[in-house]
This record gives structure tokens, sequence and C-alpha cells, in this order.
């Protein structure tokens, strides 16, 4: 699984996949960016609507931390989401350079299918972290567990994410990964995003170590 991990980080190096990095980051800050400005918007109307004096340094402020706050909650979710679209020529890029015979019997599932796994996986993550909810309330109290729980359902869900991606491509039998191995990837994956700067790069190096985990055998483990 190191090694999976060390091969990841060297897809950066490739061109293509350089270039779909570049592409997945610009795409999630614009989400963000225009999540800010519509909460700016919005709340401004808000204001005049309630009639309450503003000169829109409120409505700035409000919008801004809310939108952090999203940045924190959401940024596995949009990120994730975003680089589905992206998943085929990610994959195509770390299977061409390393492993040309599955990349030959691989069958690329399209941006339609990408798109409809996309929606899929946010439905799942936020389905999943509103029925955790109780269980992060309760879990308050500990000072951790809510933070550990948070992770681990997480990971849960962004394993099951990167599975999908290969078992698209290549099939139940081959695409699938080991409950284990699975989880570690998606710990690591869940984690990764809660770092600054390198969330930006996790969902990107998340999907190239799983194809390393799958063609090397580490997910069969």
């Amino acid at each position: 699984m190191i090694q999976a991990l060390i091969l990841s980080f060297q897809s950066l190096t490739d061109r293509r996949v350089a270039l779909l990095l570049v592409k997945v980051i610009a795409l999630t800050l614009a989400a963000f960016v225009l999540i800010g400005i519509g909460l700016w918007v919005g709340l401004d109307a808000l204001f005049d609507w309630l009639q309450l004096a503003d000169d829109g340094t409120w409505s700035a402020l409000l919008s801004a931390a809310i939108s952090l706050l999203a940045a924190v909650l959401l940024f596995r979710v949009v990120a994730v989401a975003i680089t589905w679209i992206f998943a085929d020529d990610i994959i195509d890029a770390v299977e061409d350079r390393h492993y040309p015979h599955h990349a030959d019997t691989g069958k690329r599932p399209g941006l339609a299918t990408g798109v409809k796994m996309a929606i899929r996986s946010v439905i799942r993550v936020i389905a999943y972290n509103l029925l955790a909810l109780p269980v992060y309330v309760l879990l308050l109290f500990t000072g951790i567990g809510t933070a550990i729980a948070f992770l681990f359902v997480n990971a849960l869900l962004l394993g099951r994410d990167l599975e999908d991606m290969l078992i698209a491509r290549h099939g139940q039998d081959h695409g699938s990964i080991r409950k284990l191995p699975r989880l570690l990837l998606g710990l690591l994956g869940t984690a990764g995003m809660l770092v600054p700067v390198l969330n930006l790069f996790v969902p990107v190096l998340a999907t190239a170590m799983a194809v390393h985990m799958v063609h090397s055998g580490v997910a069969k483990l």
C-alpha cells in the first residue's frame, strides 16, 4: 500500500495527470467562489427584504464566514464530485503509463456514467452523514469522538467511491477492493482532505492510488 501511495505521487509528474489536477483544483475553487458570491447576493437581498440597514458589509462578512464553513464541511463532496467527471481521464493516464495491458482490456464508462455516479456519490455522502449526525452530536462531549466517527464514516464512503470508479471500468472481479485496504485508502483520502492545500491534490492522488492498488494486487490482500 505504501508503494501505491508513492506511485500516486509520482503520477503527478505525468503531464496528463498534472493537467487534470489543475482542472480539478480550478473547478473546485471556482465552485466555492460561486457559492460565496451566491450567498453574498442572497444575503444582500434578504437584508433588503427585511429592511435592515446594510451597506453590504454584513452580507459580505456573513457570506465569507458561511463559505469558509461550507469549504470545511462540503469540500470532500464537491472535490470528489468534480473528480468523478475527470475520473476516466485520470485512470487512462495512470494505466497507460504503468499498466498498458489493463488499459487495453478496461472499458471506459464515459462522461454520462461518470456524472450519474458523481450524483449518486453526493447523495450517498449527504444521506450517510445526516444519518450519522445524532452520533456526531452524542460524541461531542468526548472531545475527539465526533472527529473519529466523521473520519470513519467518510472513509467508508470515499473508499466505496474509489472502488466504484475501478469497477465501472474493469468489472467486479478485477476492480473490487477488499474491505480493509478500501477502508485504509478511504482514511488516507479523508484525512488528507482535512489538510489545507494538500486537500486540493488528494482527490486525484487517491484516484491514482486506487488504480495502483487494484493493478498491483494490494487491493486483493
